[in-house]
């Protein structure tokens, strides 16, 4: 058996949860499961769709982006998962998705701000969208060149990748991350039902206002602060 057979389930597990939590159309995204110790991620095979998956189709890729182990192609995100994993050593498990709502956000160039308690439960600050790529990043290594670009966003904003683990990439689609692969999924369908209720909340109130500090105080840290009680 293969010494990379956990990550392979991992990994299987947490891409066949995207069709069901409606993340994905045909085999519009990804998940990728790291394991740290062997220096790899196994990350679904491109273009495979998802009731055709198995553990065994997982392609094992190092943070180098090489494939070491799997006869089929690795995902065509690969490069930006192994920029992320490589640079973001607590990080464990990456999902790229071409959600409704989120990828419409994305391509509107625009962060999607903190309006309601829904966001304030995982987030203090708008949800950040990178801007588009140059012409030159474009016509290098272009997936590559992502990973990059969510790094450099993140970097040029003060935020930390272990505080904010969701990104709109400007005029693309969104990357969310975590310390498994399931944390990973569970952010990007978060960020898919914050994203689909920014745009409602603009549509019925073209005025809303940003929800108040205090709110977003009280709603961070009830769950994730140090006398946190959300949940227990």
């Amino acid at each position: 058996m293969s010494i990379y057979q956990h990550i392979k389930h991992e990994a299987f597990e947490a891409n066949m949860q995207l069709p069901v939590l409606g993340l994905v159309l045909f085999t519009f995204g990804n998940v990728s499961a790291a394991d740290r110790s062997l220096g790899v991620f196994a990350i679904k095979p491109s273009g495979v769709p998802y009731q055709d998956l198995s553990p065994e189709k997982m392609v094992i890729v190092d943070f180098e982006g090489n494939i070491i182990e799997g006869s089929l192609r690795p995902s065509s995100d690969t490069k930006t998962h192994a920029v992320l994993y490589k640079n973001w050593e607590s990080v464990n498990g990456i999902v790229h998705t071409h959600s409704t709502y989120a990828t419409a956000w994305a391509q509107s160039q625009r962060d999607i701000p903190i309006y309601g308690t829904t966001h304030a439960d995982h987030l203090t600050v708008d949800i950040p969208c990178a801007a588009p790529m140059d012409d030159e990043m474009i016509q290098g290594d272009y997936e590559h060149e992502t990973g990059h670009q969510i790094i450099n966003c993140l970097n040029e904003r003060g935020l930390h990748y272990r505080e904010i683990e969701m990104i709109l990439v400007g005029n693309h689609a969104p990357f969310t991350w975590g310390k498994t692969a399931d944390k990973a999924v569970y952010n990007s369908a978060v960020l898919e039902s914050v994203a689909q209720m920014a745009l409602l909340t603009e549509q019925i109130n073209p005025k809303v206002q940003r929800l108040k500090s205090s709110l977003i105080k009280k709603h961070f840290e009830r769950k994730h602060g140090p006398r946190s009680y959300y949940g227990q």
